[in-house]
């Protein structure tokens, strides 16, 4: 196959811990042809969606390396001259990142296979897709009114608030009812009612972790990335400072992720990662799923092999 990957810029990604150039690795290793391109070259022009493009050779897998790919020299061309198109753009989720979801599914009425779909990527606000899967929940409110989120707090003794598009464990709060700052905080994410804010009910076993449980083409894999909090703090994301166990799935991290599993991959979902915290869902990641290479290190499991295999099968249309 020939595999175009929209990444971040090369020069900021730290290849050792990296999810899509273990991606890039496995793909080379198994003997696609793997070009990158960052979102800023990808456009539309003439009827179509065009990419200028650089054919990438991972030279050092491991990533422990200054120079651990090579590059040959950029070309020009259509975006559908390629098998398999993966947009792993880090988010934030912004309007550039929509208009890019939108110029991906221009390019795919000319053929292209796009992972994520780029309509599915749209649809799944990373906050709100758990909406869906509600018996997996724990009790959550999405609103504008500062006085339900108030409300919300002294109905549960405790919340966590988050802004919809927020990223990294960025500006995610805790609040107990009798905390002096909760009108403070409500105002902060909420703009006395201009924005709206997800609270859900704190869930004490984020203490053991908030687990990073991976999708890929339908199946679950084996084990989670549990991300725990560094002491005094209640975020688990790795982004806070948080510490990576892998550890093999619970029987309720298995059963989560075998009901919601074909449910997105039939919604054109090829990679997805749930974060759960106890037996309780908290987000849906679809844009850009990471840990890869922290399963791979500390359980032996290869993610990445398991990724290109289903890549490979969803292309052939299997």
């Amino acid at each position: 196959m020939r595999i175009a990957v929209i990444i971040d810029p090369l020069s900021t990604i730290k290849a050792y811990k990296d999810s899509t150039v273990a991606m890039i690795a496995q793909a080379q290793a198994r003997g696609h042809e793997v070009h990158t391109c960052e979102q800023r070259e990808v456009w539309y022009e003439n009827s179509t969606v065009m990419s200028r493009t650089r054919r990438i050779h991972i030279v050092d897998a491991s990533g422990d390396s200054d120079e651990w790919y090579r590059l040959e020299p950029e070309i020009v061309h259509r975006l559908s001259s390629f098998d398999a198109v993966l947009m792993r753009k880090d988010p934030p989720f912004d309007m550039e990142y929509v208009y890019s979801t939108y110029l991906l599914e221009f390019a795919q009425r000319e053929g292209t296979r796009v992972f994520n779909d780029p309509r599915a990527i749209r649809d799944h606000n990373e906050k709100l897709a758990i909406i869906d899967f509600a018996q997996f929940m724990t009790p959550t409110v999405v609103t504008r009114d500062p006085e339900r989120l108030r409300a919300f707090v002294q109905e549960h003794g405790e919340a966590v608030f988050k802004l919809l598009d927020g990223m990294g464990g960025s500006s995610i709060f805790r609040a107990r009812s009798d905390d002096p700052n909760l009108s403070v905080i409500i105002e902060t994410l909420n703009r006395f009612g201009e924005r709206s804010v997800m609270a859900q009910r704190f869930v004490p076993e984020i203490s053991d972790g908030d687990k990073r449980v991976l999708l890929i083409g339908g199946e679950v894999v084996p084990y989670c990335l549990a991300r725990i909090p560094k002491e005094g703090e209640f975020r688990g994301n790795l982004a806070a400072g948080g510490r990576g166990v892998a550890r093999e799935l619970s029987p309720s991290d298995r059963a989560i992720g075998e009901a919601l599993a074909p449910v997105l991959a039939e919604r054109g979902l090829l990679l997805v990662g749930l974060d759960v915290i106890g037996d309780r869902i908290t987000e849906i990641n679809v844009t850009s799923p990471t840990c890869f290479r922290e399963i791979e290190q500390q359980t032996g499991f290869d993610v990445a092999k398991m990724f290109v295999a289903a890549l490979e099968r969803a292309v052939a249309g299997a």
